[in-house]
């Protein structure tokens, strides 16, 4: 396994997206998770400030696929901005990059960007 692939399987916080600022995206502890998981190897899950997130994800050499994007159906007052965002776009990122504790997503018109959780 390519050490770039072993690095995407982790935990990653949201510290870059659109016009969202660091300060709401860490505030919310927004997150996306790809840790694998043994029963289900493309399954993933992602907490934009309210509701799990659930989609399945395939990584492969710079190029993402993101499928079957869903999630809870709880209201949260004021915290469902990101979280309709993010799952709107997540089916459209198409790329990824690694770059030291750094993962980038993109489709070319937006970007999210995020750093590993357990880097300090």
């Amino acid at each position: 396994m390519s050490e770039s692939m072993e690095n995407i399987n982790r935990k990653w916080m949201l510290v870059e997206y659109n016009d969202f600022t660091k300060a709401e995206v860490t505030k919310l502890e927004a997150n996306i998770d790809l840790t694998k998981r043994a029963e289900a190897p493309n399954q993933y899950g992602a907490k934009m400030g309210c509701n799990g997130m659930f989609f399945t994800a395939e990584f492969n050499k710079g190029e993402a696929k993101f499928s079957g994007v869903g999630s809870t159906m709880m209201f949260c007052d004021g915290k469902m901005k990101l979280e309709e965002k993010f799952g709107k776009e997540l089916p459209n990122m198409n790329r990824y990059k690694i770059e030291g504790h750094f993962l980038t997503l993109t489709d070319g018109k937006s970007t999210m960007k995020f750093v590993a959780a357990d880097w300090d």
